[in-house]
């Protein structure tokens, strides 16, 4: 048996995927998630898994040179923070920020943005409605969500807006790293 066909636990699922237990089971109920039942416990295959996430998110084309990301959260803290993480990481990404969903439309009205992270919670345009109006100014734009207040209604939104991620707070740097590489087509 290959890493690949190994059998994960539900447990193991939740830290790879980032989701939490009640939306895991909504997918699976809602036949989105790959599982298989062993016993009374939910057992997953990591390529399926893979496989899964593949489909529901579409991997852009790679590019070259330095990647442009556009981070939205109203937080300074939080949005400063990825953004210096980002900027330093070894990929070295040009990162532009706002602190809301507006001056995210106008930026992104006037510049090509490789991924968009965006926060979920945020006065005004909250994240998803933001999701929607970027999609009609470049539809294939990968986005990365990330937030506090993490719902089963805002994961199956964002599964069906085929987000490229969905991190929630607090988040370890090397996770958004690996997130943001993996939306940006640099994994």
């Amino acid at each position: 048996m290959t890493d690949d066909d190994h059998l994960l636990t539900t447990d193991q699922v939740l830290e790879y995927l980032h989701l939490n237990l009640k939306t895991v089971y909504r997918l699976i109920r809602a036949g989105k998630l790959p599982a298989v039942r062993v016993g009374r416990q939910w057992r997953f295959k990591k390529r399926d898994l893979d496989a899964w996430l593949d489909r529901a998110t579409p991997v852009p084309p790679p590019t070259f040179g330095r990647a442009s990301l556009l981070v939205v959260d109203d937080e300074e803290a939080v949005r400063d923070l990825i953004a210096t993480t980002l900027t330093s990481a070894e990929s070295g990404y040009d990162v532009s920020v706002a602190s809301d969903g507006s001056t995210a439309l106008q930026l992104l009205r006037a510049k090509s943005f490789d991924v968009l992270i965006t926060d979920l919670k945020m006065p005004g345009m909250d994240g998803m409605a933001l999701i929607r109006e970027a999609r009609t100014i470049v539809p294939e734009l990968p986005v990365v969500i990330i937030t506090a207040m993490p719902s089963q209604t805002s994961a199956i939104d964002a599964v069906n807006l085929g987000v490229s991620g969905y991190l929630t707070k607090p988040f370890r740097m090397p996770t958004i790293l690996s997130v943001v590489a993996r939306a940006a087509g640099r994994s």
